[in-house]
């Protein structure tokens, strides 16, 4: 008997990981030019809490569907659509509307746009950890930051997954990596991650730090998704000419522009999102080149940090607040 409901995660009110809620939907065909997926795994992002806690660019109106990373298998393919057969393994690229084609779920149905293939020595659950960390680094580092093998740079809350793909990226092209997080127990783990240094800032001062390992000279660029106060110290770490890549707002302190180190360096201080790599067609196809090339040769490799069962969904959100993962966390289905 062919099943009609699939199970999906919703919230009726904004507010904590207790909102979440699976129910059971009616299974619906893909539309034009979109594609529907058996899920297999759920790939977790700082966006979705922001999402639901209403602290996001988008704002869901509730009863709201969340997620934007999901691996599965297509099963059925909507009008237009060239590329992909019944059967094949994808995963989905982040470049849609959360409220509309939230992932969270047993069936996902996504703009034929927003999937791709990902290389068949992956696992589904290594292939649901790959496009929001790595088009994020690769975007922010290569597209804006124009990284190249000579520069130093600040890698920021360097243990999430984010953090984690661009240390690969940046140690894939040759550049010096300076990892920077809070305490001195991930230490190691970025080291052997491929960070070349790494400053645990409750034991020291970021500034000193970054000075003392450039010989005074400071970072080339620096990809941040903190804010707050950490924008200071950035622009008061950097070079003159460098570049700040602000890619989040993790930190609840005010974000203030760094005026007179800005001025005094000639600095570049720089807003950017993800969708300015998944919405613009060429720019995405050299991204995902560049990143499936990167995953076969072994230059890039997802870290999972914990998987979590579907039913247990909001306990992976808040062990995701817990701010203590390296790497993915992921859901399996």
């Amino acid at each position: 008997m062919e099943t009609t409901q699939s199970r999906v995660v919703r919230f009726h009110e904004i507010g904590s990981a207790d909102v979440l809620k699976i129910e059971s939907m009616p299974i619906s065909d893909p539309g034009e030019g979109e594609i529907r997926i058996k899920v297999q795994a759920i790939g977790l992002n700082r966006a979705e809490i922001m999402f639901r806690e209403g602290q996001y660019l988008e704002v869901p109106e509730v009863p709201c569907r969340l997620g934007y990373e999901a691996s599965g298998i297509v099963d059925a393919i909507g009008e237009g659509v060239s590329g992909f057969s019944i059967g094949d393994r994808v995963s989905t690229i982040p470049s849609f509307s959360q409220g509309k084609y939230g992932v969270y779920g047993e069936i996902a149905i996504v703009p034929a746009t927003a999937v791709a293939h990902y290389p068949p020595n992956l696992s589904a659950t290594e292939g649901t950890a790959l496009w929001m960390q790595y088009l994020t680094a690769y975007g922010g580092l290569i597209e804006v930051g124009h990284l190249t093998a000579d520069h130093v740079l600040l890698v920021t809350a360097a243990s999430s997954s984010v953090g984690l793909a661009a240390t690969q990226i940046a140690k894939h092209i040759g550049a010096t990596v300076v990892a920077i997080t809070r305490g001195n127990e991930k230490r190691q783990p970025l080291l052997d991650a491929g960070a070349d240094h790494v400053i645990a800032t409750n034991d020291a001062d970021l500034v000193e730090s970054v000075m003392s390992l450039t010989n005074g000279k400071g970072a080339n660029l620096a990809f941040d998704p903190i804010g707050g106060l950490m924008l200071s110290q950035l622009a008061e770490a950097a070079t003159p000419g460098g570049t700040i890549i602000e890619y989040g707002a993790l930190s609840p302190e005010p974000t203030v522009y760094p005026l007179f180190a800005a001025l005094g360096k000639g600095l570049t201080v720089r807003g950017y999102v993800l969708f300015e790599i998944t919405t613009q067609p060429e720019k995405l196809a050299k991204a995902k080149q560049f990143i499936f090339d990167g995953l076969e040769s072994g230059a890039l490799s997802p870290v999972i940090d914990k998987s979590f069962e579907f039913k247990d969904i909001a306990d992976a959100h808040r062990y995701m607040e817990s701010n203590t993962q390296f790497g993915k966390i992921v859901v399996t289905v």
